[in-house]
This record gives structure tokens, C-alpha cells and sequence, in this order.
């Protein structure tokens, strides 16, 4: 027996009932930008391969073990995007975007693609939201960033189950005099350090400060620490961010550990992180890239960004029961009609109140059947209230009201007058 068609591992379809969930959570977001003033971006989920290797970097467990890259027909080396900076980055520098020093405040949303190991909360597809803003080198849009989505997270009902994380990286040059400082440290202690640290610490030993291992964790309690290799532009930008989210009232603790898993951060790094969700804890994270669009062709653009895991957040929502009520129903109003004429004056009268309520969720009855086979798929659909159409209330000019939540009386309702009605029932209900 031929093996049956499913989907790859760690790429799931997202069913019927999951999507109301996915756009009121991608709706919020949308609206909040729309009033921070950012502009949405889309690009190709496919780039040249060697785009993520100039960003990402070469020696990164993205580029070495996680990108889905093939050969095209042409020969071409082509990656499924493992992350949206980068191919952000290529669209910015293409279409001049930030020429002559002009300001871009820029989102975007879809599919990112990394092969890792399937479990819950991370998937080899997976879906993000990410901000990149080009230009603007101040604290100030830093701290925008961090105060929009803690005004995402008061819309969603979830502040009280995420932290804020801050770090500073520092310059490239302050940087690399911590790399050579923590190498140094942790060459003397190797025997201490896990196979995979081991590893790091050759191709890019700060991803050892954010090992996992419980041995090596304990080497790092006194290994040299960042702040104390940061130059004054970084400590200053790092103090000016500090300031402002104190002033917005947003608490956040600093933890001199958290390096970010890419090449390219400099100065802030920030994750919004959940102990409500097991081992990914991690809901939203980004930081400062003021050498990419340099590194990546470009003149010297300074950039700021992040970008937040769909699943992860609306695992969040459902853990934390934060899912509205109203999103789980998708009709409310459900149009039974019995006859052919009455399903003729039914269409006619549907599209009508469509016309004069644009919100209105009606859903009409498609395929004819009984009384009770009409009402049973009513009730299914999760409708408030049925509209009942046959050849008497047709005769008289009006239709049957039915309530199918609660309490409530079925009624006739004038045709002329059943959009007004209806405008007052839905607002109640």
C-alpha cells in the first residue's frame, strides 16, 4: 500500500478553527504599527544563499546546520529565508529605500524556514513579525520598540506573564576585546566546557554564554563580563534606553548573558521571554545592527529591529486563556430558507442587509434540506441567531427571528425593518 500524503515534519497546517485565532492576533499587531507610523514590507520567501552568509555569518548554527538550500536549474545556491533581517536589508539597499540618510520604519510577516529539531513552539516553518528600522541611531527608537510591544502585550492580556531582558553589545571594536578576553578565560577552563561550547568557542565563542549546560554555566559565573569592555558611545546609548523605559514605567531586568544567536547585533539586544511555555521561552527578541547594511554592500546605514514567533505567542494566548471570545465565533447570523422562491427572496434580502451592515457575519444556507437539517447547521456554525424564511413569511412579508444562545423569544420581523433590528441584537450579543 502506497505510503498516504501528510505534511513535512515540523511544517503543520493551521486549520479552520485555528484561524480566527492567528487574525485577530496578526490584526491587533497590524493596527497597533498603522499608529507607531511603520509601513509594511513584503520580500520572497527564497533569496541567493549567499545573502544569509554575508549576515548571518558563515560559522552561525543557522548557516552550517539549519538553512533548506537547494540548487535552482540555473545552478544557483537558493535558501528558504531563515530570518527576515537580512532579506529586509537586500530589499532596503535594492530599491534605494534609505537613500540620502532618509529614516524607514518598515514590518513585515510569513514564513520563516529552519531545520531544527520539531517540538513544541518551534517548527522547521515557523511564522514571524518583524520591524526594522533604518536611519535613526538614538535610544529613543530603541526604547519604541520595546514600548510597542509592551502596549501589544497589554492589548493581548499577557504583560503579566513575559520579562524584559536587556543587554548591550557594544561596538564591534569594544566587542571583539571581550571575545578575546572571554577566549582567553575559557581556554583556560576547556576541560569544564560542554562538546558543544568546545566548539563555539572556536567559530563564535559568545554563543557559549548562552549554553544551556549546567557545567559550563558555572565556568561563566566568573568569566569577564560585557559591561565592563563597553566603550562610552555604547554606554551612553545603553544608559539613554535604560532612561526611557524607566520614564514609560517598563520593568526589565539586564542579563550580561544574553548575546542573541546572529552575527550582526551590536550595542542593545532585548528579549521578551515567558516561563509559561517550557524550554522556548523566548516570545520577541531583536537588538541593534548598526554594521549590517554596511557589511552586506551598502553605505554605512545605522539599523534597529526584532522580530516575534506567531506560534509561540499564540500558544501564549491559548495557555493563558487570553482568547476572546468573540473570535471563536465566526457567523452570527445563520439564513435558513425552505422552497425555491423563499431561497430566491432569501439571497435577495441577505445581500441586502450586507449592504447596510458591512460587519455583519451572515451566512446563508447552501445546499436546501429539512427544517431540522437547516437548524442543525445553524447551531453548528456557532450563529446567535437564525433567520427563517419559508412560503408563509414570505406571503406576509417578513421573516422568523430566532435566538439560538440564551435567553429570547423567536419573533417576525418586518422585512424593511430587519436590519435595524439586527444592527441593535448583534451589538447586544
Amino acid at each position: 500500500m502506497s505510503k498516504s500524503l501528510q505534511a513535512i515534519r515540523g511544517m503543520n497546517d493551521i486549520l479552520p478553527e485555528q484561524t480566527p485565532l492567528w487574525r485577530y492576533f496578526e490584526g491587533t499587531v497590524a493596527r497597533l504599527l498603522d499608529n507607531y507610523g511603520y509601513k509594511q514590507i513584503r520580500m520572497p520567501i527564497v533569496e541567493f544563499t549567499e545573502l544569509f552568509k554575508r549576515s548571518i555569518g558563515e560559522v552561525t548554527d543557522i548557516v552550517e546546520k539549519e538553512m533548506y538550500t537547494f540548487e535552482d536549474r540555473n545552478g544557483d545556491s537558493l535558501t528558504l529565508r531563515p530570518e527576515g533581517t537580512a532579506a529586509c536589508v537586500r530589499a532596503v539597499l535594492e530599491h534605494g529605500l534609505t537613500g540620502g540618510g532618509q529614516p524607514q520604519k518598515l514590518w513585515y510577516i510569513g514564513p520563516m524556514f529552519r531545520h531544527e529539531r520539531p517540538q513544541k513552539g518551534r517548527y522547521r516553518q515557523f511564522h514571524q513579525i518583524g520591524l526594522e528600522v533604518f536611519n535613526l541611531d538614538g535610544p529613543d527608537i530603541d526604547a519604541e520598540l520595546i514600548v510597542l510591544t509592551w502596549r501589544l502585550w497589554g492589548m493581548l492580556g499577557i504583560r503579566d506573564a513575559v520579562k524584559l531582558e536587556l543587554n548591550s553589545l557594544g561596538t564591534s571594536e569594544s566587542r571583539g576585546r571581550y571575545r578575546e578576553a572571554l577566549v582567553e578565560f575559557l581556554s583556560a577552563h576547556l576541560d569544564k566546557l560542554d562538546e558543544d561550547s568546545q566548539r563555539r568557542l572556536k567559530t563564535n565563542p559568545l554563543r557559549v554564554l548562552d549554553t544551556k549546560n549546567a557545567e559550563t554555566q558555572a565556568v561563566l559565573v566568573d568569566a569577564p563580563k560585557m559591561a565592563d569592555y563597553l566603550d562610552d558611545e555604547s554606554r551612553i546609548h545603553f544608559e539613554g534606553l535604560k532612561a526611557r523605559l524607566d520614564a514609560a514605567g517598563i520593568p526589565y531586568v539586564i542579563n550580561p548573558k544574553l548575546v542573541r544567536g546572529l552575527d550582526y547585533y551590536s550595542k542593545t539586544v532585548f528579549e521578551w521571554v515567558t516561563d509559561k511555555l517550557g524550554a522556548q521561552g523566548t516570545v520577541c527578541a531583536g537588538g541593534r545592527y548598526d554594521g549590517l547594511v554596511e557589511q552586506m554592500g551598502g553605505k554605512p546605514t545605522t539599523g534597529v529591529g526584532f522580530a516575534m514567533g506567531i506560534e509561540r505567542l499564540i500558544l501564549l494566548l491559548e495557555t493563558l486563556e487570553q482568547v476572546p471570545d468573540e473570535i471563536s465565533r465566526q457567523v452570527d447570523v445563520y439564513f435558513c430558507a425552505f422552497g425555491e422562491a423563499a431561497e430566491l427572496a432569501a439571497l435577495a434580502l441577505s445581500e441586502n442587509l450586507r449592504d447596510q451592515l458591512p460587519n455583519l457575519r451572515l451566512q446563508v444556507n447552501a445546499g436546501a434540506g429539512s427544517f431540522k437539517s437547516q437548524f442543525k447547521k445553524a447551531d453548528k456554525s456557532g450563529a446567535l441567531y437564525a433567520l427563517i424564511l419559508g412560503d408563509d413569511e414570505l406571503a406576509q412579508q417578513v421573516v422568523s427571528f430566532k435566538p439560538l444562545r440564551g435567553q429570547g423569544e423567536q419573533q417576525s420581523i418586518a422585512f424593511d425593518a430587519l436590519a435595524a433590528h439586527l444592527a441593535t441584537c448583534i451589538v447586544q450579543g
